[in-house]
């Protein structure tokens, strides 16, 4: 089955990173905002309302935990999910991320092949769940 076209939000301030994100996303059909802070990220995701965020951890203007905690207060946003890419150094506990739109952990370095994989199985459950929400 192939994956709908969504609206990714990538926040990382590591421009190289951005690009690479950018082309895997781009390259699988998916249509890409890019921001390098998590002030302007909330900010975007709650004017332009993407399908789901791939964040990093550690950026300036606000955090991607402290992102992913605003998100998920808003209910504007709280369905968007988040895949939080991390250093090995930043280990999130199950119980700190209980209040956050994080679905996925991924510790860098990582395969851009296995967040694109990642995040298609995120927006494929969210697709079939809202299938289900409107047969219902």
């Amino acid at each position: 089955m192939s994956q709908p076209s969504a609206k990714i939000l990538i926040v990382d301030d590591e421009p190289h990173m951005a690009y690479v994100l950018r082309y895997k996303l781009e390259t699988a059909g998916h249509r890409v905002i890019i921001t390098n802070n998590g002030a302007d990220a909330y900010e975007i995701a709650c004017t332009q309302r993407p399908d789901a965020v791939v964040s990093d951890f550690r950026m300036p203007g606000g955090s991607g935990f402290e992102l992913a905690t605003r998100l998920h207060a808003n209910p504007e946003t709280a369905h968007i999910p988040l895949i939080m890419l991390t250093a090995r150094a930043h280990k999130l506990k199950p119980s700190e991320i209980v209040d956050t739109n994080i679905q996925h952990l991924m510790e860098k370095p990582f395969s851009p092949t296995e967040l694109l994989e990642k995040l298609n199985e995120l927006l494929l459950e969210m697709t079939t769940r809202d299938a289900g929400d409107r047969a219902a």
